[in-house]
């Protein structure tokens, strides 16, 4: 959504001023003439903030009724978890015994993410924003350990929780974190980049040294596999994605915590909070009632 604010090239049309801000949304069908659509049905679509939108059929994904939370379809079920899974077990592609470091470890990301990794058998390392969020990782989530990037000595505190270094670092933040974690990657570490929030805002060129001889020279010495990806690229996998996610959630095995916020009217300073860290799990806003 923040980058789609820009008109600056990108995978996806920006918003034109005026116009519905785009984002995934549940929506309970109120009246329909379409065979394959019935009031009451819940549908997964791309119909942005509003409270009502009309749609001719197109982009529309019945849900289940049965659906416990309708709102995990935009989350753990939907396409942060769908982007979790890809990034980390096609890129990142993890081994028994790895240690893997992601950043953003409470959102709605990075927190699948983690929890895919040790169910794969790796040692997980999380770095958050706060001792409540790193908390909530290791107690909750089942990390090993959980840096806060907010601490004086961060980068020494993530070089003590990964004494054995880094073979796959999930990359959603940017910034000074990955200046960090980049000393630390091992030979043959892979690197699935997801988003770069902490430059989303960014203005101009960041200044101070130039760091990128020195992240190309770390590239080729530790033979280190970067990889950038956008999820759409994978959507013929979405159900390799939901019968595994939904059989790890049924037996326990992934928690998925949301941030709730009521009233459309809310959205964009929830928004803004989201940007500065403020949200704690998969930030959703309430439109209606159930």
């Amino acid at each position: 959504m923040r980058g789609r604010m820009s008109d600056a090239p990108s995978y996806a049309a920006h918003v034109e001023i005026g116009e519905v801000m785009v984002g995934g949304t549940v929506s309970r069908v109120e009246t329909s003439e379409h065979a394959d659509y019935k009031a009451g049905d819940l549908v997964l679509s791309y119909s942005g903030w509003q409270d009502y939108a009309l749609s001719d059929g197109k982009g529309l994904t019945k849900l289940d009724a049965k659906l416990g939370k309708p709102s995990y379809a935009l989350g753990v079920l939907g396409m942060p978890g769908f982007t979790a899974y890809m990034g980390l077990l096609d890129i990142g592609q993890p081994q028994p015994g790895e240690t893997v470091v992601v950043a953003a470890a409470t959102g709605a990301v990075g927190s699948v993410v983690g929890q895919i990794a040790k169910i794969k058998g790796c040692r997980v390392v999380g770095i958050a924003g706060g001792a409540d969020k790193c908390k909530y990782a290791v107690e909750e989530l089942g990390f090993d350990a959980c840096v806060d990037h907010r601490a004086a000595d961060f980068p020494q505190q993530l070089a003590a929780a990964c004494d054995k270094g880094i073979d796959v670092y999930f990359e959603n933040v940017g910034g000074a974190v990955f200046s960090a974690v980049l000393p630390l990657l091992n030979l043959h570490a892979r690197v699935p980049v997801c988003g770069l929030i902490a430059n989303y805002n960014a203005a101009g060129k960041p200044e101070g040294p130039d760091h990128l001889p020195g992240l190309m020279g770390k590239l080729l010495v530790r033979r280190i596999k970067m990889q950038g990806f956008i999820i759409f690229d994978y959507y013929h996998r979405y159900q390799e994605f939901f019968k595994d996610m939904s059989g790890w959630l049924a037996a326990g095995k992934i928690k998925f915590r949301e941030d709730i916020v009521d009233g459309l009217e809310n959205a964009p300073q929830a928004f803004i909070g989201l940007l500065e860290g403020k949200n704690f799990g998969k930030l959703v806003i309430r439109v209606g009632d159930e």
